[in-house]
């Protein structure tokens, strides 16, 4: 189950090969070659202190602190469940004093994870609906997201660090040498921002896809999490959050897109449509079979009563 599951190991060595790739090609053009490993090196230092410090970038951004089990119980009470039901060491608890609804998970392995509620998903949501979504957030430190996520931005960054050096410096000393020319220095300019936003979005998408069925499979309860998504769904378009840089850059950690969007900002949102998640959690709940964590021992959701419907 998990990052075997989902081949997450392996998408990760895809990324790496691709983004070589890439960037040995753009160096063939690019000053003939001489800073393609200034590029790649700032890269791989991007990456290893986004994967190292990706717990506390996250949690500053969103002034969060850390809560005990007389403040939380049942959020501590969830977790000390799930985890225990997963054989995994328990997170450290958050809680974000902030009204928009909203939750996510950090760390770069289960030993280093953190898990943050804001104060809005905790009044906005059943205990239930609420271990539906911690149990997804479980899901994302015991998948190793945060890798993936870490090697996409690098990749991101990388190719805009291309870009901005073109239209600073025009591809090289020489233009004459360039085969792109004026015409690909631009295209450049243009494509290669919209590529890594492309790229950073589908990696995102994926990792909440298969959040949703290995959380619904932990808590053995699909349809909690489907009533937890449709909540925030109304709670996030109500209360957004403001759509500053610090904020941007951890948006995609989100169990739900934290900002409001419409149109071309929900075509490049990097969550899925909440519609598609919950019909999937809806049809995974009509199959069955998902009782326990990898199969194993009895469903969770009936500790929270049976029955359960969406409205």
């Amino acid at each position: 189950m998990g990052s075997t599951k989902h081949f997450n190991g392996l998408k990760t060595f895809g990324l790496f090969v691709l983004l070589w790739v890439v960037m040995l090609a753009l160096g063939s053009f690019i000053g003939s070659g001489q800073y393609l490993w200034m590029f790649a090196g700032l890269g791989l230092v991007g990456t290893v202190y986004g994967y190292w410090n990706s717990d506390k970038l996250a949690i500053r951004a969103m002034h969060a602190r850390p809560v005990n089990e007389v403040e939380q119980p049942a959020m501590y009470r969830i977790v000390r469940e799930l985890s225990r039901e997963a054989n995994q060491p328990m997170p450290m608890l958050y809680v974000s004093p902030t009204d928009a609804p909203n939750a996510f998970a950090t760390g770069r392995n289960p030993s280093h994870a953190a898990v943050c509620c804001t104060t809005g998903i905790l009044g906005l949501l059943d205990e239930r609906e609420l271990r539906g979504v911690l149990g997804h957030e479980l899901m994302h430190v015991y998948n190793r997201d945060v890798l993936i996520s870490s090697v996409a931005a690098a990749f991101a960054g990388m190719i805009t660090a291309v870009a901005q050096w073109l239209m600073f410096f025009g591809g090289g000393r020489d233009s004459r040498d360039n085969p792109l020319g004026i015409f690909g220095v631009l295209a450049m300019m243009l494509l290669a921002p919209l590529a890594a936003t492309l790229i950073r979005m589908a990696i995102s998408r994926t990792r909440e896809y298969d959040a949703d069925q290995d959380g619904a499979t932990l808590t053995g309860d699909p349809l909690a999490l489907a009533s937890a998504l449709k909540k925030l769904e109304g709670g996030v378009q109500r209360r957004p959050l403001p759509q500053e840089p610090k904020l941007e850059n951890v948006s995609h950690m989100f169990i739900a897109n934290p900002f409001q969007g419409a149109g071309m900002a929900k075509l490049f949102s990097t969550h899925p449509p909440m519609d598609e998640r919950i019909a999937r959690l809806e049809d995974m709940a009509r199959e069955g079979g998902y009782g326990g964590f990898g199969g194993q021992g009895p469903t969770r959701g009936d500790d929270l009563g049976g029955g359960y419907r969406l409205n």
